[in-house]
């Protein structure tokens, strides 16, 4: 380290150390490449681990300042959320299933009764208890949960570093005794067998792929858990699931453009798996089963996927069901036995981009549609476990409405709301308005947008906006509600989506035209929105706030860098920056399965040229910055924490402002940041308060 670190007042500045490649003839200079631990996933070296906490020594001393603008912020945040709160229950079986939080703890507990008991409390049964679990750990998050078909045992695996290697236990819910089976580097649904005694599950290999489906018998050793199959890519990814009607378990493979399904009878795991259909590279396809057809979702014809099906004895013969079309994505399908439903979005017309949900005939596949009042919204099927049912669980919010659970009666069309999420401390929804509207990119392309604001917002260009993003992996961005958001709009600023390409907001075709080659509409999606709503009098330049994460985290290195003026605060969690190097080393965990989405730089040298001419670690360049804030996870496996680390490096190093750069790593977390719902709440409380100060709006 340099003698620059002094205290908690002065930025780190970690010293630059000549390092480079050759790919394709050019040379790739990395000058702080030394900030990666050579002994990952462990990460000891003491320079490293020195400069990381250097640079948490200074995120602390300048925020010790804004403390009591962080506890008011959480404090109003906190307030706004039940703490005593429970879920809606849920029939599964012989057994009603919920969980509920208690005053002021972080984790949920998990019930269940038998139905037809008195619903007094007498009869509720704890069986799963995660403060207990997590007590003592500075990082604690469940993962998948079953109970088995006979409802005696229960399955689940829990992360304590934010490593994502779970482990999973198994405990008897008849006497509440912990069977001594246990599962290491869980990564994975538990899958139980028919006879109730048996788990499917993927573990995580060494590079933390999921390359295997394993079956392991209750009261024997991992060691003798049984291959059920192998992939052989290292590109792709096993998952693990079952068939609504529980007759198949469902081995998935693939990486982000390629699929195939494998299925075992759950009455025989270690029968020969069958494969559906052979995989076709860009050809994805997901499975389910209804009285010995498979229906199968697949975007075979059309990036917008149809529905076919086929006879369980001759999975590849595909016949149509739903055909594909231009103005509708079809992005789900869930089979009940007497109909079922598909979920998707139109593409275009008014409610583009909007959540549809049609119940559907099997003789006639006509649909009936559940419609919802608002302009703008989220609707989905909520937890509908059982196959043989007369109503359907739904959710619904919007960027104005608050989370509502209701029940839709398949015989009489009628709602039943069953629970709308309470705000303790008040709201008002008719204080507030929302709206959707689109602004053309420079291409031509109009980009939807979701805004909320209080009803007095001025149009004027007076007030400060926050915009978020994400534009990646053909993830949409829902327009949903949020109570922390509530901090910033009753602060005065609109809060915006911008529903850019690289993600499916507007169907397939809008995530694929957002990727690879296409990969820089995303960045410029976003800046023309930025601009567009300026010109629309929501704010002006340098009073924007943006943030995103991850992927999203790459758009914020991409416009700082690109357009740094427009941006007043900037906050970039975990943010995917290292983009060429990381895509140049085949050792990480997700790089091979990462090429079809951002492409190979190893073997295509025009690639290799793309993606640095937008990897904004490789761009930052010596120019003004806005203010910023970014973190990182040690421990996360996603995007590793020296991606982070190396860019606010080279950031300190090449800006030629004053603005505040601050980079804050969670030393026991992984890229979902700090667990518990108060400690994830307060860091959303210091991100506001980043921007608050940033921005000179009083707290």
């Amino acid at each position: 380290m340099t003698d620059s670190i002094s205290g908690n007042t002065t930025p780190p500045l970690a010293p630059a150390r000549p390092h480079s490649a050759t790919y394709h003839g050019r040379t790739l200079d990395d000058p702080w490449a030394w900030l990666r631990d050579p002994g990952y996933p462990e990460v000891t070296d003491k320079e490293v681990l020195g400069y990381l906490e250097a640079e948490n020594a200074f995120f602390e001393g300048q925020m010790a300042a804004r403390k009591p603008l962080v506890d008011a912020l959480f404090t109003e945040m906190k307030a706004r959320i039940k703490e005593a709160d429970t879920s809606v229950p849920q029939k599964d079986g012989d057994w009603l299933y919920w969980s509920s939080f208690e005053e002021g703890e972080q984790y949920r507990r998990h019930w269940r009764r038998a139905v037809g008991a008195p619903d007094d409390g007498s009869a509720d049964m704890l069986i799963l208890d995660e403060p207990a679990l997590a007590e003592g750990k500075e990082y604690f998050r469940l993962g998948a949960v079953s109970v088995s078909p006979d409802g005696r045992y229960l399955a689940y695996a829990i992360d304590d570093n934010g490593s994502e290697r779970f482990t999973a236990r198994v405990k008897d819910l008849a006497d509440g005794s912990l069977l001594p089976d246990e599962i290491p580097d869980v990564l994975s649904a538990l899958v139980w067998t028919r006879d109730n005694a048996g788990l499917v599950y993927a573990p995580a290999n060494a590079h933390w792929r999921t390359d295997k489906a394993m079956l392991h018998r209750l009261g024997t050793e991992t060691s003798a858990d049984v291959q059920l199959y192998h992939e052989e890519d290292e590109g792709f990814r096993v998952s693990i699931g079952i068939t609504s009607a529980e007759n198949w378990i469902v081995i998935g493979t693939g990486d982000h453009v390629t699929s195939e399904v494998w299925l075992v009878p759950s009455n025989d795991a270690t029968a020969a798996p069958r494969l559906v259909s052979a995989r076709v590279e860009g050809r994805e396809y997901d499975v389910d089963e209804h009285e010995g057809w498979l229906y199968i979702r697949t975007n075979d014809e059309h990036p917008n996927f149809r529905l076919a099906r086929a006879r369980v004895e001759t999975p590849d013969q595909w016949e149509s069901v739903l055909p594909p079309r231009d103005d509708f994505y079809l992005t789900d399908v869930s089979l009940f036995k007497s109909f079922y439903v598909t979920e998707g979005r139109d593409t275009a017309g008014e409610k583009a981009g909007l959540d549809r949900i049609d119940i559907r005939d099997y003789a006639t596949n006509a649909a009936r549609p559940i419609d919802f009042p608002e302009a703008s919204y989220s609707a989905g099927l909520d937890d509908n476990p059982e196959y043989d049912v007369a109503k359907l669980r739904l959710s619904y919010e919007s960027m104005v409405s608050p989370e509502t659970i209701l029940d839709f009666d398949l015989a009489t069309d009628t709602r039943t709301v069953l629970k709308v999420q309470e705000i303790p401390s008040g709201y008002d929804p008719s204080l507030y308005a929302t709206t959707r509207l689109t602004i053309t990119a420079r291409d031509g392309t109009p980009v939807p947008v979701s805004i909320v604001h209080r009803r007095d917002f001025p149009m004027d260009g007076s007030r400060p906006l926050y915009l978020y993003g994400y534009g990646a992996y053909g993830i949409a961005m829902e327009p949903g509600f949020s109570t922390t958001r509530l901090s910033l709009v009753d602060r005065g600023f609109a809060y915006a989506i911008a529903h850019i390409r690289g993600g499916d907001d507007l169907g397939q075709q809008w995530y694929l035209d957002g990727k690879l080659e296409k990969r820089t509409n995303t960045f410029n999606d976003f800046v023309d929105v930025a601009r567009g709503l300026i010109a629309l009098g929501y704010t002006q330049a340098g009073r924007i706030a943006t943030a995103g994460g991850s992927a999203g985290g790459e758009l914020m290195g991409a416009i700082v860098n690109s357009d740094p003026d427009l941006w007043g605060a900037v906050v970039a969690h975990v943010p995917f920056v290292d983009v060429l190097n990381t895509m140049l080393d085949e050792t990480l965990p997700l790089t091979p399965g990462e090429w079809p989405e951002w492409g190979n730089p190893i073997e295509d040298a025009d690639a290799y040229d793309l993606i640095a001419s937008y990897s904004p670690y490789d761009n930052v360049g010596p120019h003004p910055y806005p203010p910023m804030l970014v973190t990182a996870g040690l421990n996360d496996p996603r995007v590793t924490y020296w991606e982070p680390a190396k860019w606010v490096a080279k950031l300190r190093a090449s800006k030629t402002d004053d603005n505040l750069l601050l980079l804050k790593t969670n030393m026991g977390a992984g890229h979902g940041g700090k667990s518990g719902r108060w400690e994830s709440l307060r860091e959303t409380a210091e991100e506001f308060a980043f921007i608050l100060w940033q921005l000179g709006v009083e707290g």
